[in-house]
């Protein structure tokens, strides 16, 4: 399958292997950047064992923490689709954005006005010179395909969106959406 042009707002889906780096296999990320500068995204189907309230104890909401990726992991970020309540947030495209103030994230947390619905936290992101993924999608490490997916990237049901987008892809694909991850259980 040749892989199509990455951009902004587009999904990069990691490519069938039994044998994988840790933090891509079977990932998905949503691009929130994509320039000449470089690339940045969000693994959105990796969840931590930790909550929201272990991370920042004055927060009460046991809000699931994701595996952004391996790049500065002792931050934490955020996507949302409620702009008008987060000055300074970046649209990525259909609804979603990233970031913004997060002295206000944390205070409309704690006055009950976000519940969770709206708002996907990470701790760190997954990043590349724009070479180096152009290099990984030469490779065939990733499958670029269109976010048709907005309205639920921010809810806990994402865990299986690689196997989705495995059955979507179809063909030979499709066989890898019911292999486990650990070849050794087969």
């Amino acid at each position: 399958m040749k892989n199509v042009i990455p951009e902004k707002g587009n999904l990069l889906v990691s490519e069938p292997s039994v044998i994988g780096d840790d933090s891509f296999s079977r990932s998905v990320i949503l691009l929130t950047e994509f320039n000449t500068e470089g690339v940045v995204g969000f693994i959105l189907n990796k969840p931590l064992d930790c909550t929201l309230d272990q991370l920042i104890p004055d927060i009460s909401l046991k809000l699931e923490v994701y595996q952004g990726g391996p790049v500065e992991t002792d931050n934490l970020y955020f996507l949302h689709n409620i702009p008008d309540l987060i000055p300074e947030s970046h649209l990525i495209e259909d609804g979603i954005y990233w970031g913004g103030d997060f002295h206000a994230v944390s205070d409309l947390l704690k006055q009950g006005v976000i519940t969770g619905e709206e708002i996907k936290f990470f701790l760190g992101y997954s990043g590349w010179e724009r070479s180096q993924l152009e290099n990984e999608l030469d490779s065939h490490s990733w499958v670029v395909v269109e976010n048709t997916d907005s309205k639920h990237l921010l809810s806990d049901n994402m865990h299986d969106i690689w196997k989705k987008k495995m059955k979507n892809l179809g063909g030979a694909y499709e066989l890898w959406s019911n292999a486990p991850e650990n070849p050794s259980y087969n």
